[in-house]
């Protein structure tokens, strides 16, 4: 009795040493998605010749799916080969499209829209993904959400509008400059633009997870499948946007540093998909804010704002309030 005793406290020693690793591998996870996603618009300013993005866009979405398929395709070898032996049909693979095109059209979208609105704007009523993503988060995947949990969403959502209304915060000596520059606008065809983005954005999002935790396929080969239609449906979008241009020109090694951060993320993101849910990408995105700013400060001389810390305080509030923190 007292070796079945000692076998039963080593196995159960193992089995918390093993969950303390999982936790605290995870975080490390979470933590390095959110430091990217935060310094992608810092990186972003970096590239800009003259205040003008020399680069196209496009071209740099293309390279990122590459470069996210080529990393899948590796792992896939590497640690999945065992699965080269499944039998793999076309019902796995076509679901994988939809994403892709979702993916593309709010990416048009988002371009289309600047014709309707000033881009502050844009940048306030686009915190309404977190509502759109939530909602078909909970009637897709059966997700019932608590009150405590919708109310720290809604807090992400004001924490979202009170950052951008603190990077919106211009000095005084700037202030006829910044009005002259920017008016503040929007039609009715923009409102409607704006409600299908956060919808088209949403549902991208909750169906890619949706196709990864129904299949019972490894994630790399899942990453394959969604990254190489990826690169086919972005091809034809750089191709149909390009006006002459090379697809290199403008490139810089900030640009090198944006398609392998954005293709890690990308990767992270899958793995958060697979195993956790859209919920937790929103926080990634909500906390990667904060990190945006405080990249601002370092590199561009930001000066924070007392909105920035209103945004923290809704953000600390919203994960103790969703995951009892």
């Amino acid at each position: 009795m007292i070796t079945i005793k000692n076998v039963e406290c080593a196995d159960l020693a193992a089995l918390e040493k093993g969950y303390r690793v999982t936790q605290v591998c995870w975080g490390l996870l979470l933590a390095l998605s959110v430091l990217i996603y935060g310094s992608h618009a810092p990186l972003i300013t970096l590239c800009k010749v003259d205040d003008k993005i020399p680069f196209s866009s496009s071209s740099c979405v293309v390279l990122i799916e590459l470069a996210k398929f080529i990393v899948s395709l590796g792992l896939l070898f590497l640690r999945d080969r065992h699965s080269l032996h499944f039998a793999v049909s076309w019902r796995h693979v076509v679901p994988y499209v939809l994403p892709a095109l979702l993916y593309a059209v709010n990416n048009n979208l988002v371009v289309f829209m600047q014709i309707h609105m000033d881009p502050s704007t844009f940048q306030v009523l686009s915190n309404f993904k977190i509502a759109s993503t939530a909602l078909l988060y909970s009637a897709f995947l059966r997700k019932q959400l608590s009150r405590r949990q919708w109310l720290s969403l809604a807090l992400l959502m004001a924490a979202g509008i009170c950052h951008t209304y603190s990077s919106m915060d211009t000095p005084k000596h700037k202030v006829d400059e910044a009005i002259s520059g920017t008016q503040f606008h929007i039609t009715v065809l923009g409102l409607l633009l704006v409600f299908v983005y956060c919808i088209v954005s949403g549902l991208a999002a909750v169906y890619t997870e949706l196709i990864l935790k129904t299949q019972r396929l490894p994630l790399n080969l899942q990453n394959l499948f969604l990254y190489f239609f990826g690169i086919v449906v972005n091809s034809g979008t750089h191709l149909a946007s390009a006006e002459g241009s090379g697809f290199f020109d403008g490139y810089s090694r900030w640009v090198g540093v944006i398609v392998v951060t954005q293709a890690l993320n990308g990767l992270l993101m899958s793995v958060v998909m697979k195993h956790s849910s859209n919920i937790t990408r929103l926080f990634v995105i909500s906390c990667s804010m904060l990190v945006n700013a405080v990249y601002s400060v370092a590199l561009f001389s930001l000066q924070l704002t007392p909105l920035f810390f209103v945004s923290v305080f809704f953000i600390a509030v919203a994960i103790h309030l969703y995951y009892h923190v």
